[in-house]
């Protein structure tokens, strides 16, 4: 018996060797460093980490059982439990993989043109949408734009910028669904005119001359949800220390990973074709502190780009899955009313959460609910027995949502495709 096994015996792990999903991006690094630098093992499991082809397959394939849980984009869990997109199984997310990591591309013709009708200069960052409605007024034609997945961030995060600038993300914009690693070629081939995809496909259409960055995801949203852990909620009941010990495990590589020292390993770590299978140059585009928007311009200073561990960004809060709620509901993705607090309740997890992070000693917070969009810069949150250092959490619109009434933050969006009445989800039981 190895080190491993008498670690999973010795914590009663009920299933010692687990496959994990992953789509091939930067923010699958906790995973691979898990297995990488032995952390897995460490807490006695035998991980096999296997890359799917599209966030579909990812759903899929935990709902049936073939993954035991997955690198899931942060909206997957909550839709997958609602039974949005077709597949219904009761899904949580009990730990948050990062915070940002994606960004809007767009070709180089298009830019060109932006830069022709409105004027957009490099400098001018961060890019307001109300460029590209400049445009659209001139030539009235849709342009078609990609995202990952109908569930994800970088679907909300791309909507709620263009609607800013009263750029109506379903009229203005032909949407299309098209996996991340796909993007930089179908933008090459004049497919798509922009997308919004998590790193390192920003980088390789900038790194290969094809695209330009027009603003990141932090840009929209400082230090928005972006991955989760999910696995199925029957999964988790049955194999609790198994989770304990994944989260453990997993915790211990986002330290790991948030120590600027190592990320150029682990940009060469993730190089491998078996993980994401482009060059390390590309992935520590984004990784080690700097980013570069365009093709011949110089990197500039983003430490924030991929966070990990620092800003609490492996918590799973409750209020990220209500803002996540409120955008179902903006974007006509949930057409019945329900009770919003018990649904992120039900799939955000923070006591399974705080259970592994008090078993490495590990601060976290006590609450399960914050305002995002009041802080500017960093700030301090009590845990009660610590302070934990938080990071700017500002909207691109300067709205703040607070989640003791996501109502009124519904409420107060001209540009929507609500398809419940506000009253009726307020009978549901959700705050007035």
């Amino acid at each position: 018996m190895d080190n491993a096994q008498e670690t999973a015996v010795g914590n009663g792990i009920e299933k010692p060797r687990l496959t994990l999903g992953f789509i091939p991006l930067t923010d699958c690094a906790p995973l691979v460093i898990a297995l990488e630098k032995g952390y897995f093992r460490r807490h006695g499991l035998d991980v096999t980490l296997s890359r799917q082809p599209s966030w579909a397959a990812i759903r899929d394939k935990v709902a049936t059982g073939l993954l035991d849980g997955a690198h899931m984009l942060a909206p997957m869990p909550i839709a997958t439990t609602l039974g949005l997109g077709g597949v219904r199984k009761a899904t949580i997310a009990p730990m948050s993989l990062d915070l940002n990591g994606n960004a809007v591309t767009v070709s180089n013709a298009l830019y060109r043109r932006l830069t022709a009708v409105a004027g957009v200069e490099p400098a001018q960052r961060p890019v307001s949408a109300r460029c590209l409605r400049r445009l659209l007024d001139r030539d009235g034609e849709v342009l078609r734009f990609a995202t990952v997945f109908p569930f994800s961030s970088h679907n909300y995060l791309l909507r709620h910028w263009l609607a800013c600038a009263g750029v109506d993300p379903d009229r203005h914009v032909g949407m299309t669904v098209i996996p991340p690693p796909q993007m930089p070629r179908c933008l090459a081939a004049g497919e798509i005119s922009g997308y919004c995809a998590g790193e390192p496909w920003n980088a390789h259409a900038v790194a290969q001359g094809i695209g330009r960055v027009l603003i990141t995801g932090h840009e929209i949203w400082n230090n928005s949800p972006e991955k989760v852990l999910g696995v199925n909620q029957d999964w988790a009941e049955h194999h609790p220390n198994t989770l304990r010990a994944l989260l453990m495990a997993l915790l211990e590589a986002a330290q790991w990973l948030d120590r600027p020292e190592n990320r150029p390993e682990a940009a060469a770590l993730l190089a491998n074709p078996d993980y994401v299978g482009v060059p390390a140059e590309i992935l520590q585009m984004s990784m080690t502190g700097s980013f570069q928007y365009a093709a011949g311009e110089p990197a500039v200073s983003l430490p924030d780009f991929n966070v990990f561990h620092r800003y609490a960004a492996t918590f799973p809060w409750r209020s990220h899955a209500l803002w996540f709620l409120t955008q179902m509901l903006r974007w006509g993705q949930i057409a019945e009313p329900l009770d919003l607090h018990a649904v992120a309740a039900r799939v955000y997890r923070p006591d399974l959460y705080r259970e592994a992070a008090t078993a490495l000693g590990l601060p976290c917070p006590s609450g399960d609910y914050k305002r995002e969009g009041i802080h500017a810069a960093p700030w301090t949150l009590d845990t009660g027995t610590s302070f934990l250092v938080m990071g700017p959490d500002l909207f691109c619109d300067g709205i703040a949502f607070d989640p003791a009434d996501p109502i009124a933050y519904l409420a107060g969006f001209g540009l929507h495709r609500l398809r419940v009445r506000l009253d009726d989800l307020r009978r549901e039981g959700n705050p007035p």
